[in-house]
């Protein structure tokens, strides 16, 4: 069994991505670090987790750890990554696993030179969800794809939520942006050519809060906004000229709402509804990850296409810079 570490007690460590750990089949949870070791024992009683380590430093040099999960606030990512690598663990890094995409280059450097696995924490890519929408655009269910349209939102004010706070990476490209970029060129696999786009920042936090994103990807078109301040809302729509493909819970799988696909033609009445009871996409990004890092064979995230993603997101935030078309 892998020996996972998690490099912080932060939310998302212990509410998804410990329980899928604990519910895998190849991964256990061997020991949780926290700068404050008293949270840190508190959440490995919670979970049962044997060991705890009051510095992220004694966890990285323990050798009965195989790899870390690291869920740091966004600012840190990179730093943390690489001390991790440095130290010969395999890392599975929360998104976004940089602020730019030239910093992943020396986190790709040092994956190669040490030959361990990094992968960006896109749980979205091993849903069986986004499979099913690759599949039914390669076998040209909707025939040609002609527009892609996305929305992701939520309403956040909170001044000491780090989204809200530029010096942790805040800010809702950064954090939700990510998303309809990453599946729209998961489930095309293409990569877009230029893009422009309109965003707002928070004037009292500095972070965007708003964006309108417009991506050409040559013979087809992603338009998305994401916002950290509207009501919430989520979805993913493929129009070709033979159909369309809506999905309903995108990205917040068994929290959004149902985990389904609806493929249609409405000129013909026609419908087909395809539905995902046992998605479980952290659970099954993690067992991945764990293939992969052992040897095995397993799709993970890989750096280089973290850092194409990456370089989607900053070219939408030279494009609202400069009011004009960006090349990406």
């Amino acid at each position: 069994m892998f020996r996972w570490g998690i490099l912080s007690t932060a939310k998302i460590a212990r509410e998804l991505v410990i329980p899928a750990i604990l519910d895998s089949s190849n991964g256990v949870v061997a020991a949780i670090a926290s700068r404050d070791e008293a949270r840190a024992a508190e959440l490995a009683r919670r979970f049962g987790v044997p060991r705890t380590f009051g510095s992220y430093e004694a966890m990285l040099a323990d050798d009965a750890i195989d790899g870390v999960y690291v869920p740091l606030p966004t600012a840190q990512h990179v730093e943390w990554t690489l001390r991790a690598v440095e130290a010969g663990k395999h890392v599975l890094c929360e998104k976004p696993i940089a602020l730019s995409a030239p910093e992943i280059d020396a986190l790709i450097a040092a994956r190669d030179r040490v030959g361990v696995t990094v992968s960006e924490a896109f749980m979205v890519t091993y849903s069986p969800v986004w499979a099913k929408v690759r599949e039914l655009l390669a076998s040209g269910a909707i025939g040609r794809l002609r527009q892609v349209q996305g929305a992701f939102t939520y309403y956040n004010r909170d001044p000491a939520n780090m989204r809200n706070r530029p010096e942790l990476g805040g800010g809702g490209l950064p954090d939700i942006g990510v998303y309809p970029t990453v599946t729209t060129r998961f489930a095309t696999g293409r990569e877009p050519v230029r893009v422009q786009a309109s965003l707002e920042r928070d004037p009292d936090f500095g972070t965007d809060c708003w964006a309108s994103v417009r991506a050409d990807f040559g013979d087809f078109e992603l338009s998305f906004y994401v916002a950290t301040q509207l009501a919430a809302r989520q979805v993913m729509v493929f129009h070709g000229d033979e159909g369309v493909i809506e999905v309903k819970s995108p990205f917040n799988a068994n929290r959004w709402g149902a985990e389904e696909i609806e493929l249609s033609n409405r000129g013909h009445g026609e419908s087909t509804i395809f539905r995902f009871p046992d998605n479980r996409q952290y659970r099954r990004e993690v067992e991945a990850f764990v293939t992969a890092a052992t040897g095995g064979t397993a799709e993970v995230v890989t750096l280089e296409n973290s850092k194409a993603n990456q370089a989607m997101i900053d070219a939408v935030y030279r494009a609202a810079e400069h009011d004009r078309w960006e090349p990406v």
